[in-house]
């Protein structure tokens, strides 16, 4: 990879050499400043994570596309907001979509860990990384030697685990995730929302202190008479904006349950 493009002031995302990606009109709390529709390959291409139904989103990245002809539709995991406008996307376009759960799926392949896509002459490597969803994937792009996590890291904040995920699964996909970015020299992380990121061992690192120190702090608050993970967020999360409490609460579940799975 020759290095990272930002765009300054633009209102997608970044791109590498080999990669390019279109935001979706669906900023919020958790979406940050929306979805990333990835774009990846030349002539021919592999769209990861149309995004959510939206329709003038998909016609953008259909019209986008131009002539280049889409060979596959891949999904990091089925959440509506990467998986809601996939069926709608495939109808334009005239390709499959592979995901690792079954019921997200438009044709007879799926995805699973060691799977390898190919289109216009780049390749992407699945790596199956559970956890912020049961379904997550990653996809290593070798060619840029970058990384598309979906939410499994984002480029900004940390993910949600989600109630469909698990905090036990989340962890070893992060350190494997950390050990396939030093072993492949990982030079970027594509998110599924927010900026590239380009110190892979740098955001990993970071993600993987974050939860422990979570992990930390509510066995403290525990320590300290909270019980419920609504108690649990009003102590750890004091800090956090209020409107930010209800994920909050969803991961504190995850930890919860993880803290109990470990014993005392």
């Amino acid at each position: 990879m020759s290095g990272l493009h930002i765009p300054i002031g633009s209102p997608d995302g970044s791109r590498t050499d080999h990669a390019e990606s279109l935001l979706a009109p669906n900023p919020g709390v958790m979406t940050l400043d929306g979805t990333n529709t990835w774009i990846v390959g030349g002539e021919e291409v592999i769209v990861v994570d149309p995004g959510p139904d939206d329709e003038s989103h998909l016609l953008r990245v259909a019209g986008h596309l131009g002539e280049r002809r889409v060979r596959q539709i891949l999904l990091t995991h089925g959440h509506f907001d990467h998986s809601g406008g996939a069926k709608r996307f495939a109808e334009l376009v005239g390709a499959p979509v592979r995901a690792l759960d079954p019921r997200h799926r438009l044709g007879d392949e799926g995805l699973a860990d060691g799977d390898v896509v190919t289109a216009g002459g780049v390749e992407l490597r699945v790596y199956g990384t559970p956890g912020h969803s049961h379904d997550s994937l990653c996809f290593w792009l070798p060619q840029d030697r970058a990384m598309l996590t979906g939410d499994t890291v984002l480029g900004r904040g940390t993910t949600v685990i989600a109630q469909d995920g698990g905090l036990t699964d989340y962890l070893r996909s992060l350190d494997r995730l950390r050990a396939a970015a030093a072993e492949l020299e990982a030079r970027a992380l594509l998110p599924g929302h927010g900026p590239v990121l380009p110190d892979p061992i740098g955001a990993l690192d970071g993600y993987i202190a974050h939860r422990r120190e979570r992990l930390d702090q509510i066995a403290a608050a525990r320590g300290q008479g909270a019980r419920t993970p609504r108690e649990i967020v009003e102590v750890v999360y004091a800090e956090v904006d209020r409107s930010l409490w209800p994920a909050a609460e969803i991961s504190v579940r995850a930890q919860l349950d993880y803290l109990a799975d470990q014993g005392p």
